[in-house]
């Protein structure tokens, strides 16, 4: 036992960018198959564009924070993606547009934040 209690983690350790990614991948996950899921319903869609506010809404008040250390124009731009998620998921909702340009935004920062991750 006590060789072990020195071996190496073997498990990685999760970064902040990692952990953004993953709530991203969930919620986008979640929107895709409200999408194309055989039994799309209306409450399964409500539960994703809800969760993916949710998120949104987290994000948006972190870069409101005046301690944020992202520099002022990208926090702009994430509060900015965080107005429209939630003026897109409402027209989501009345049916007046589709759920892609939710699913593309959150892929598009997935992108930025695996960037961000490698070179760092």
């Amino acid at each position: 036992m006590a060789r072990t209690a020195y071996n190496p983690v073997t498990t990685p350790l999760r970064t902040p960018r990692s952990t953004e990614y993953e709530a991203f991948a969930r919620v986008t996950r979640k929107l895709r198959m409200a999408r194309d899921g055989n039994d799309t319903t209306l409450p399964m869609l409500a539960g994703a564009l809800h969760e993916n506010r949710r998120m949104w809404n987290f994000f948006a008040a972190s870069v409101a924070d005046a301690a944020n250390e992202l520099p002022n124009h990208l926090r702009a731009q994430i509060f900015y993606l965080a107005e429209y998620t939630t003026e897109h998921s409402r027209r989501v909702l009345k049916g007046q547009a589709d759920i892609d340009a939710l699913i593309d935004i959150n892929t598009a920062m997935m992108r930025g934040l695996r960037q961000d991750e490698g070179t760092t």
